[in-house]
Parts: C-alpha cells; structure tokens; sequence
C-alpha cells in the first residue's frame, strides 16, 4: 500500500459515504437505518487505513511523508498546490480523528433519532475536514480544511443541541471565524514574502523579525480561540453544554487541539523570534487559564459545564509546555494533548450516559450511582484519575515531562503550572463523589441501568489507549520525538540563543528523571 495515495484516502473517504447516504431512499426508518450502517462502514474503514499509516511511518526523520503533491489552482501567476503530507506532530491527531468518529458514530447508534441521516452527513463530512487539516501542506488547502470544520459542527450544535443550541452555534462560529480571518491577512502577507502557498517553503524562509511579530499575531488570534485561551475561552462552555454528547467529544478531542498544532506547525517553527518575543504573554495567559478556570470548575453545577472548564486549563497547560521551547516540554505537550483528546472525550460520553437516562446534567441531582452502576463507577473512576494526571495514566506523562522542562526555562511557570495538579483532582474529585458516592435518595435513580454493551464498547479503546500511553509511552513518544527535536532545534538556532541543552545532556537530564515507563526511557 505504501503507493497509494493514503492521505487522499483517509482524507476524502468519508465524502464517499456521504455520497451514499445522500442516495439512500426509502421510508425513514430504512433511510435512518442505511445512514447508520453507511458512516459506521465508512469510518471504520478510515480508521483502519489511519492504522496503516501508523505502521508505515519511519520514525527516525522530521521529513514529511506519505508527500501528495498535484496543481489545485493557477490563475496567472497565483497558483495553489494540492499538497498533503504528515509528519510525527500530525500522524497522532490524523489517528485521533479518526478513532473518534467512529466512536461517535457508535455512541449516536440510539440516542439520535431525529434527522438521522443529516446527523450521519455532518459527521463524515467534519471528518474529512479534520483529517485534511493534519495533511494539508498549502497554506489555502489548510484554510479550506481549516474554516470547512466549523460548518458541520455549526449544524451538529445548531440542530440537534440543547434548548439554546442556535444562541451557542452562532457564538462558537462567530468566535471562530473572527479569528480565522486575521490568520488569512497573515497567510496571504506569507504568499506575497515568499512567492510561494507551500508551507515546506515557509518553514525555510527566514523572515524579517519585525514582520514575523504582525505574523505571529495573525495566526494568534485564531489558535487562541482555538485552543482556547484565556479570555477567549468563553464561547466553549456554551457550546459544550448545547452540543450533543458526540459533539462535545470532537469539540474537545479535535477541535481544541487545532490551536495547539497551529502553534508547534507555524508560529514556532516560521517565527522563532516573535515565539521568543511573545513567550512572557503565552506564559502569563497560560498561568491565567490554568488557575483561574480551575476555580470557575469548582464552582460549577452542572456536569458538561465543570469538565468544559476543565478543558480550558488542561491546554492553558498545553500552551505553557509549547512555548517553553525545551524538547521534553514540547513532547510532553503533544502527550497531553493526545491525552486529553481522549480523555476528554470520555469524560463527556460519562456525562452522555447519565444524560439519556435521567435528562439533567445538575451534579446535585444525582448521588449514589455505584449502588446501580457499578461498571459506569468504574469507568468514570478510571477517567477521573486520568484527568488528574494518576501515575500509569495518559495524564501523568504528558503533565510530568511538561514540569520538567517548564522548570528549566522557568521556575515560576513551572510552580503556576502544577498548581493545574491539585486543582484538578480538587474539582474531579468533588464532581466524583457527588455523582457516585453517598445514599440514594430519588426514586427515578432507582430504575437507572448500568452500562449497555454498545456504552462498554465505545469506553474500552478510550480506556485501553489511556492505560497504554501511561504505562508505555515510548510507542507515542517515539513518532514524535524526531519532529519536535527538529523544531526546536529550528527555534532555537534562529534565537542563537538555545534554551535547550545538548542531545546528550538531555538524554541523560531524562533518564536520571525518568528512569523508565514501561521499561523505555522517555528521551
């Protein structure tokens, strides 16, 4: 397979699916039964050819592979390339993307049964955006994967959110697009400097400091609403709450990770010198959103609400871990955020399940729920202690290496950054105990029912990649490490002023840390 065209394939086969179930006739319960079976088919496909990339890819270059390059558009002498390829930062997220779907597929098999058809189109059609934009290397195809992503999660939130869904879709779109357009100006100002729409080219162009600062802030403004920062950060809980359980899982196991890989793809790499300029604000928002959105977590009554606050402060983690410019810090920043996709993830299928049964996300309606859920307790129970970063969890690595190199570059920023540690298992544990421990006391808690087989079916991989990654974290990390490595040694050498100490000395700073995880080292 290692001619085909893999990227094209993961990218654009869910569009295949949407074709099919376009064509689908017949009475409703047919057509919604031809929609279900036709997404799952499809994004199972996607998924597995997403696994052969994995097991494709050559982990010991930062080079881009799986390279498709074809003529898109030339109108005089403007002309746009198709250009896709991945390298070490963007085979997890393609992956990511892929698994989710499916498992929001599986998950919305009985809860929708309005408008099945639509929901299934909006889900193959945010997949290919997703995918597209962890392939595209032209900066106009990433626009295009980039804005495209926001049409169909509008329509999910808009359509089959809560009561104030239409209110909530337009606030995250507006947000968004505002952003978006301020990265447009700076994409089309790169065009005009390089005579080129190729990121490869922009990585290597050396562009003038004082214009990579106006760059720099272009591509700021949409990734921090993407992220999001601190205080950008309001229309997510909104958004969170009204979407659909599906749609909160890709809202914060994608879409919030589309700042943090537009950071480390672009404004890192193409400008070293505004990165470094800017650190202290990133360091400073970072601090904010880490503490502050804690608190705001704790305060919450409401179950979507607390674990959507809960995400501003895992990627103001993120943030801080990107911009400390350290290879451990950057690895473990793209841990995390691998954690949390899946993490967060879980942790809204666990509000969802509680949700169809008793149609409240109010955390003081509930209490009790191991007497008739034992399994459910269990599964939040193991999710809890991920978001809390436990030892032998996906959380703890990514936090861990995070600290480690945060303090080389800063001590104050690495102690604000651990704050993230207690507050988190302060408002986890608190949202725990008030759902699942003490005494039953409704009688509409006395009929609910544990798990379904599908529920147990779609929290297992979650599960599995979760324990996989913290016990043995070198089969994500390795993939990684020569891309980042690369970056900042990018950054680093264009400062002249390296943060980072040699290969070696980090090797050995690491494994005097990290003696081992699973028995591999964490270089």
């Amino acid at each position: 397979m290692s001619h085909w065209p893999l990227l094209s394939l993961v990218t654009f086969l869910p569009l295949v699916g949407v074709l099919f179930i376009g064509l689908s006739r017949g009475e409703d319960a047919i057509v919604a039964r031809n929609a279900r079976n036709i997404a799952l088919s499809t994004s199972l496909i996607v998924f597995a050819l997403s696994i052969v990339l994995w097991v494709q890819f050559d982990p010991s270059t930062p080079a881009f592979q799986f390279v498709e390059r074809a003529r898109w558009v030339s109108i005089g002498g403007f002309t746009i390339n198709y250009h896709m390829g991945i390298d070490g930062i963007s085979l997890f997220f393609v992956l990511l993307s892929t698994l989710l779907t499916v498992l929001c597929v599986v998950s919305s098999w009985t809860v929708i049964q309005v408008q099945v058809k639509e929901y299934m189109i909006s889900f193959l059609v945010l997949e290919t955006m997703m995918v597209g934009i962890f392939c595209a290397l032209d900066f106009f195809l990433f626009y295009v994967f980039f804005e495209g992503v926001l049409i169909p999660m509008f329509v999910i939130i808009g359509v089959w959110g809560g009561p104030r869904r239409v209110y909530s879709a337009f606030k995250f779109f507006l947000y968004t697009l505002l952003g978006s357009v301020l990265s447009l100006l700076a994409i089309i100002a790169i065009y005009f400097q390089t005579g080129s729409s190729d990121i490869e080219v922009a990585l290597t162009h050396g562009f003038p400091p004082d214009l990579q600062k106006w760059l720099w802030l272009g591509f700021f403004a949409s990734f921090a609403v993407k992220v999001p920062m601190w205080p950008v950060h309001t229309w997510l809980p909104d958004a969170h709450v009204e979407a659909p359980t599906a749609g909160s899982v890709i809202l914060a196991g994608i879409l919030l990770k589309l700042g943090g890989y537009g950071f480390i793809r672009f404004s890192l790499p193409m400008f070293p010198a505004a990165s470094a300029y800017f650190t202290p604000l990133v360091f400073a928002l970072s601090a904010i959103a880490v503490i502050y959105t804690s608190f705001v977590a704790l305060a919450q009554t409401d179950m979507k609400k607390l674990v959507a606050y809960s995400s501003v402060a895992h990627m103001g983690f993120v943030t801080m871990g990107l911009f400390a410019l350290t290879s451990e810090a950057v690895q473990g920043a793209m841990i995390q955020m691998l954690s949390h996709g899946l993490v967060s993830a879980a942790l809204f299928r666990v509000v969802g399940v509680v949700y169809d049964r008793l149609h409240t996300r109010d955390i003081d309606r509930y209490g009790g729920l191991v007497e008739r859920m034992p399994a459910y307790a269990f599964v939040f129970m193991c999710f809890m202690l991920a978001s809390v970063g436990l030892p032998g969890t996906s959380g703890f690595v990514g936090e861990f290496l995070i600290l480690l190199g945060t303090f080389r570059v800063s001590t104050l920023e690495c102690f604000l950054a651990a704050t993230a540690l207690f507050l988190g298992a302060m408002y986890m544990l608190y949202l725990y105990r008030r759902v699942i421990f003490g005494t039953i006391t409704r009688e509409d808690l006395r009929g609910m029912t544990d798990l379904s087989w599908r529920e147990k079916l779609v929290f297992a991989p979650l599960l599995i990649l979760v324990l996989w990654m913290g016990v043995y974290p070198s089969s994500f990390l390795t993939p990684i490490r020569t891309s980042v490595d690369h970056i900042v040694a990018q950054v680093n050498a264009a400062n002249k002023t390296p943060r980072q100490a040699s290969r070696s000395d980090n090797e050995l700073a690491t494994d005097k840390w990290v003696p081992a995880f699973g028995g591999a080292t964490v270089q």
